[in-house]
């Protein structure tokens, strides 16, 4: 009997995401899980009751959770299905497409490769930059989760699989980390696009150039900008091991 649905998002999105789906079954048991560890405290007689579902999260769910699964899990990603993996946001600015989008599928052991059952696409607006793009996707993805939320609270088979396949490259933190490894013949072109998608430093990781065992770091200082200027330049440097 499906009475359970075990909910894999972060603290802010928890009591949203909960009372969306309780509006639609309030029977229901909403668990919410926020970290990897949490997985481990999980009763294992819910997951024969359960459905798990993956809000914009970094988090992997072990496979013996979702081996044991009855109603199946399902991940919203913030990328459409040629963007899978890390990152989407980032790597599509970097390749310059001008399409981007949001995917539901169904989870699987390998990361980002399940059956694929919405997809909701957009064009990117002119001069967006990743935290742009991110609140677009974000935006959208909330939307494909309220039109998903009551078959996702009440309906018992599996989802239908949509004609769609996953892109064959799969970004990574090592992908993410070697754009920003900068090679020092790099084409003044290419360098601004690195530092204006890469260079904030997030996920603690930025476009860095090492010179005669000295690492010098991309920082960015936005009080000194002018319109137009990338705001990025190699200031801190570390000796390279």
């Amino acid at each position: 009997m499906f009475d359970t649905i075990i909910l894999l998002t972060g603290p802010v999105e928890q009591p949203v995401l909960k009372a969306l789906l309780l509006g639609h079954s309030p029977q229901l048991t909403v668990v919410p899980v926020v970290t990897a560890s949490e997985f481990s405290d999980l009763d294992p007689g819910i997951l024969q009751r359960a459905r798990l579902i993956a809000f914009t999260t970094p988090v992997i769910v072990p496979p013996f959770i979702l081996s044991q699964l009855r109603y199946g899990a399902y991940n919203f990603h913030p990328g459409p299905p040629e963007y899978p993996g890390w990152a989407p946001a980032h790597f599509a600015l970097y390749d310059g497409a001008t399409e981007f989008g949001v995917t539901a599928h169904a989870m699987v052991e390998k990361v980002d490769a399940g059956a694929i059952i919405e997809v909701d696409r957009f064009k990117i607006p002119a001069a967006s930059n990743v935290v742009a793009l991110e609140g677009l996707a974000y935006a959208h993805l909330g939307r494909m989760l309220w039109l998903l939320a009551k078959a996702m609270a009440t309906q018992t088979e599996p989802f239908a699989e949509l004609p769609i396949s996953w892109g064959q490259r799969k970004n990574t933190r090592r992908g993410y980390a070697d754009i920003c490894d900068i090679p020092l013949d790099i084409s003044k072109e290419d360098l601004h696009r690195r530092l204006d998608i890469f260079g904030e430093n997030h996920f603690g990781i930025a476009p860095t150039i090492k010179l005669h065992g000295v690492e010098f770091r991309a920082v960015r200082r936005e009080s000194e900008l002018k319109p137009g200027q990338h705001g990025s330049l190699f200031a801190t440097a570390d000796a390279a091991g």
